[in-house]
């Protein structure tokens, strides 16, 4: 491979890689109005439906489930349940949503026989039935099934069942995230029956959780009162055997058992002796003080013991009150002065004052520490024969105790259980609900479905999207050729010129003279765009044979070949051949009678070149019809006569245009192409599938001929982008032919 083709093959694979959005939005442009009539359609035909719909209204009860219910007694430790658990909600969510709940539901509100929840058959559905019957009449092999008579009560019950399903169905319950709130929606076609629903739903919930509960409590008191007869009998005997071991042992039973009184006699006397070692101890250190100072007052009145004492204290206070009184009238007053001797008698008194009073502390000291060994020694002995006697009546309290742990927990059994019995009694009027209703349903004012605005707008959405969809798929599954781009990398052909489409009326043809109206001027410059194209191809050639052919009928050929003669015939002499001589179309289209002779009386030799030549005046061409149809036209055709004609056609003309068969019906067209120099290849934008036009091309290559490029046809100009697609192949600014 070489390096040429290989850079070609990568460039080719990097554009199929680019998103070209200017063809996607070409795309969209084309089939545009086909989109928009195709949403509008759909969107008037679901807005019709839409209205015709039965509104269907939500109303909403918030029930609040309670983690920890309120009870008035402590009876649930025999029937409560753990709420802190996690599946405790979602056992509440599946509990409202319950068979059991939908039917008490069904029956408190009677929606059984309500008109509006469970409407009476309106009988749309006889003729369908009729048709199962009919069927079933015919089929008689089937085996036959015997209907069975229902009663009053059975097709009541009936519809009871089918009332508390359409219930279910006509329920949401959702749990709220993070929270212990329960919302229950119920749906129906009358707002007041929805909110009757949704309350009566919370309500029948608390009333099951209730009902649930007396039913656990009347179970309880049964087993209660049972246990209780056995727990009596055992209570009875402890207490017996307890009554005995206080009589034989002459006990009396205080708060603390028969040593409290004991035990608190030894704690207190324990007490007592310590606080009186303490005094002792500490009446020792200061007598001990005491006696080691003898006499010696200064020294005694120095001791922390006296110094503290509050009447020493007060006695020094007014000691140094008098000297004090003593140094300031010392400096007034002479040591004589009356006033002076009676401050120093006043001192000399308080000094004598201190001096019996340290005395007197003194011997009380020494009292205090005789008395505090006694007490000691009282109190030793007292605490000795107390704990002899706290001894003896330890082993009694224990024996006591073994008959009174006994008692108790008989007493304690038959106490829970007679409480137990009496809050079962008390309960069976009241119940603790675990729920409650924390917002009721009202009736909504507004239909929760269906949302028109949203219905409608999201059908036009929808079917606009699906409008873009399915042009792109035609798109893409379109084999047709419609632009420059096609003709070359589909094809591989080079593209001579394109062809506008001129709108036309149905069923009228397009003018016959169109390119020399200043009307179809943009047909016109067309033409010569192509002519143009078709010189620059043959610019070594002097005089031409252009055959003009197409892969299939109505592909416009014989436009082409018309206008493309009158277009030639404006720079030299040009003439036009009808070679389709089995379905000609170029003397109808001049209007030349159908006896007038032509290609096939030349070839046949019948008639002379001049008899068969009819010249245009407008045009200034000259034209060869059919003449009279064959019965061997190919033959004809690839015969010597042909041949010469045109040798002889391209001595005096320019030009010779030469319509011929399309390639798909018959092989004409190989044939004649053999004596022309130009092969000229006309495809009908959008319309001939890409494989008939290769299978057409093809069968010149089989030949050995050239074809020197397409021309694309019924181009529709208003679905094209004129300034990309198909610049320099007509006329898009407007030029005419003035």
């Amino acid at each position: 491979m070489s390096s040429k083709v290989r850079d070609q093959l990568q460039a080719n694979i990097l554009d199929d890689e680019t998103i070209d959005f200017a063809h996607y939005w070409q795309v969209f442009k084309r089939y545009a109005g086909r989109i928009i009539l195709l949403a509008v359609l759909f969107t008037v035909l679901v807005a019709l439906i839409v209205m015709k719909m039965t509104p269907i209204y939500s109303a909403t009860a918030s029930l609040l489930i309670e983690s920890q219910p309120a009870n008035l007694m402590s009876i649930e430790e025999v029937y409560k349940s753990d709420t802190t658990r996690k599946d405790y909600m979602q056992t509440q969510y599946e509990i409202i949503q319950s068979r059991q709940v939908a039917s008490r539901a069904v029956d408190e509100l009677d929606l059984s026989n309500d008109p509006v929840f469970m409407p009476k058959s309106s009988g749309g559905f006889d003729i369908v039935k009729d048709v199962k019957q009919w069927i079933k009449s015919k089929l008689t092999f089937l085996p036959e099934k015997k209907k069975k008579t229902l009663t009053q009560t059975q097709r009541a019950e009936k519809r009871r069942q089918a009332a508390i399903n359409k219930l279910m169905n006509s329920i949401s319950v959702n749990l709220v995230n993070n929270t212990q709130v329960i919302e229950i929606t119920a749906v129906s076609e009358s707002p007041e029956l929805a909110a009757r629903i949704a309350n009566a739903m919370g309500d029948v919930y608390v009333e099951n959780y209730l009902q649930a509960k007396v039913d656990m409590t009347t179970k309880a008191t049964s087993f209660l009162t049972e246990s209780m007869e056995g727990l009596k009998d055992k209570l009875e005997e402890a207490e017996r055997k307890l009554t005995e071991f206080y009589e034989e042992n002459q006990l009396v039973n205080l708060s603390n058992g028969v040593v409290g009184l004991a035990a608190e006699e030894l704690e207190e006397l324990s007490d007592q002796l310590l606080d009186a070692q303490s005094t002792l101890k500490q009446n020792r250190t200061i007598y001990e003080q005491t006696q080691r100072n003898g006499a010696d007052i200064n020294a005694l009145s120095r001791l922390p013991e006296v110094l503290n004492h509050p009447n020493i204290q007060s006695v020094r206070r007014q000691q140094s009150e008098a000297q004090s009184r003593v140094s300031e009238l010392s400096k007034v007053f002479g040591p004589k002065h009356p006033k002076m001797v009676a401050a120093q008698a006043e001192l000399s008194s308080v000094r004598d004052t201190l001096q019996t009073q340290i005395r007197d502390l003194i011997s009380s000291i020494t009292t205090q520490y005789r008395a505090s060994q006694e007490r000691v020694a009282n109190l030793q002995e007292e605490v000795g024969q107390a704990k002899s006697e706290y001894r003896k009546l330890s082993g009694l309290e224990n024996q006591r105790r073994a008959l009174q742990r006994e008692v108790d927990i008989n007493q304690q059994l038959y106490s829970s259980m007679f409480t137990r019995l009496k809050e079962t009694s008390e309960v069976g009027g009241f119940e603790s609900a675990n729920a409650r209703i924390l917002d009721p349903a009202v009736a909504p004012n507004n239909p929760s479905k269906p949302n028109r605005t949203l219905l409608i707008g999201a059908a036009f959405v929808i079917s606009f999207g699906f409008g873009v969809f399915l042009a792109f798929v035609l798109e893409a599954l379109n084999s047709g050729v419609r632009s420059v781009e096609d003709v070359e990398k589909k094809l591989g052909q080079r593209m001579l010129g394109l062809i506008p489409l001129i709108p036309q009326k149905r069923k009228e043809t397009m003018p016959l003279r169109a390119f020399f109206d200043n009307k179809y001027h943009q047909f016109s410059e067309a033409v010569r765009t192509l002519r143009t194209s078709l010189s620059l191809t043959n610019l070594e050639k002097q005089n031409q044979a252009i055959l003009v052919t197409s892969s299939v009928p109505k592909e416009g050929k014989s436009t082409v070949s018309t206008n493309l003669a009158f277009a030639l015939g404006q720079l030299d002499k040009t003439i036009l051949i009808d070679a389709d001589l089995r379905r000609p179309s170029i003397g109808k289209r001049f209007n030349v009678p159908n006896y007038q002779p032509g290609l096939s009386n030349l070839t046949m030799k019948t008639h002379s070149l001049d008899e068969c030549l009819v010249h245009d005046e407008q045009s200034g061409i000259d034209l060869i019809c059919a003449g009279s149809i064959p019965s061997n036209p190919q033959e004809l055709l690839a015969g010597e006569g042909f041949n010469a004609l045109i040798t002889y056609l391209k001595k005096h003309y320019k030009y010779v245009v030469v319509d011929t068969a399309p390639t798909q019906a018959v092989s004409d067209a190989m044939v004649v192409s053999k004596a022309c120099d130009s092969v000229i290849y006309v495809v009908r934008a959008d319309s001939t599938s890409e494989k008939m036009i290769q299978n057409g091309l093809g069968r010149f290559l089989q030949v050995g001929h050239r074809v020197d490029g397409v021309v694309l046809n019924q181009v529709d100009l208003r679905r094209s982008d004129v300034s990309e697609r198909y610049g320099g192949f007509y006329d898009q600014y407007g030029y005419n032919a003035n």
